[in-house]
């Protein structure tokens, strides 16, 4: 008998330290931005029990940015109103350690080596990643994980998920062993409650949570409901958030992408302005991975992007189709070479992600790509016909 052939994957809910980190980042970069489309932002939280730390590089002209009150906003629309819940958006301490950007890092993005233009704010690597596995060409098992996190904590700020606390955990095992016909194998979720769940009512709670949360959202993607569920399994989960464990910006990169299904280049996306290819080149390797699979060239496609600082032009591009393609690899590959611009400037231009309207902290919690609640610019299949016409033409 052939053993089963299973993938994971996690999310994590607002409520999570290190998703209150990355909120609070990106909330101060979009108050920079609203102000000065062109500051340079780069900043880092820590959250811990009563206590917010804000650093990282700020250079910009806008003015009266108030960092602790965006902080404090922060935690009071997530829910963290008193240190009993697991941080007081009133009563917590909040360092603020922001300084201005270095002159040296500065120098190398304002004129790029190559080009009279916006160099890369780093070097690294960045990857995206499409499949035909879902409708927004994602992988189902991170989609699952999102969407049970995301559906939790609607109906906590609903009111309708009581004893309820923000932070919040899942991951869904799917199997592929039968690739027509994906199962979910296993799903964990574990949520923070309030004082009113005890040991004597804490299988009352798991079998509210399994009705009202797990089954919704498996029923939804039209998958089997006889999964195995373990809600809340190491039993009582009142502490959470800072009090219960220390939040970092930028420690959930692969709930951020695709929950592992393709590599990582270890850059995360929060707190950065889209002069950091870390972020806006991870959008536009999305970007043309999706449109690729959208056009029918390959049923799963991972592009890779490497930068040096300074530099405007990748120093590379790298394809893998996973024997999926349709077309001659060479001939997507030279086509995505001649019609996508990955360049930080053209990247910038193409996804409007200096345009006021572009909030970066609508996209800190439940991943930054495949999301049916965004109208996300690097989203669109704007390049399907691009690409197969030039396919059709060489």
């Amino acid at each position: 008998m052939n053993p089963k052939v299973l993938f994971t994957s996690e999310s994590v809910s607002e409520g999570h330290p290190d998703k209150i980190c990355d909120h609070i980042a990106d909330a101060i970069l979009d108050a920079c931005l609203e102000q000065d489309q062109y500051s340079r932002v780069a900043v880092e939280v820590l959250a811990t029990k009563e206590h917010i730390v804000l650093a990282g590089e700020v250079t910009t002209k806008a003015k009266g940015i108030r960092f602790k009150s965006i902080a404090r906003r922060v935690l009071r629309e997530i829910g963290y109103t008193d240190a009993s819940v697991g941080i007081g958006c009133n009563s917590c301490k909040i360092d603020n350690l922001i300084k201005q950007q270095s002159p040296d890092i500065s120098r190398g993005v304002d004129a790029s080596f190559d080009e009279k233009k916006l160099g890369a704010g780093d070097q690294g690597i960045m990857f995206g990643y499409a499949t035909t596995e879902t409708e927004n060409y994602m992988p189902l098992p991170i989609v699952m994980a999102h969407k049970i996190v995301r559906y939790a904590s609607r109906l906590r700020h609903e009111g309708m998920l009581p004893h309820a606390r923000p932070d919040m955990k899942s991951q869904v095992t799917v199997d592929y062993t039968d690739p027509k016909h994906l199962r979910i194998d296993t799903v964990v979720f574990s949520c923070q409650h309030d004082e009113g769940i005890t040991d004597a009512n804490m299988d009352e709670f798991r079998s509210f949570l399994k009705e009202r949360v797990l089954d919704p959202v498996v029923e939804s993607f039209g998958m089997n409901l006889d999964y195995r569920a373990f809600i809340n399994p190491t039993g009582r989960f009142c502490i959470g958030g800072p009090a219960g464990d220390t939040g970092v910006t930028g420690r959930k990169i692969i709930v951020d992408t695709y929950g592992g299904s393709c590599p990582h280049g270890g850059g995360a996306f929060s707190g950065k302005d889209p002069t950091k290819v870390d972020r806006s080149a991870a959008y536009a390797a999305r970007h043309c991975a999706k449109n690729i699979v959208a056009a029918g060239l390959a049923d799963r496609c991972q592009v890779q992007l490497a930068y040096a600082i300074g530099v405007s032009k990748p120093v590379s591009i790298a394809l893998e189709t996973y024997g999926t393609e349709k077309v001659d690899k060479e001939k997507i590959l030279a086509a995505v070479e001649a019609l996508f611009d990955f360049t930080p400037q053209g990247i910038i231009d193409r996804f409007s992600l200096r345009h006021p309207t572009f909030r970066y902290q609508d996209l800190c919690n439940y991943g930054h790509f495949g999301r049916p609640d965004l109208d996300l610019p690097f989203e669109k299949l704007d390049y399907v016909e691009k690409l197969q016409e030039y396919i059709r033409n060489h």
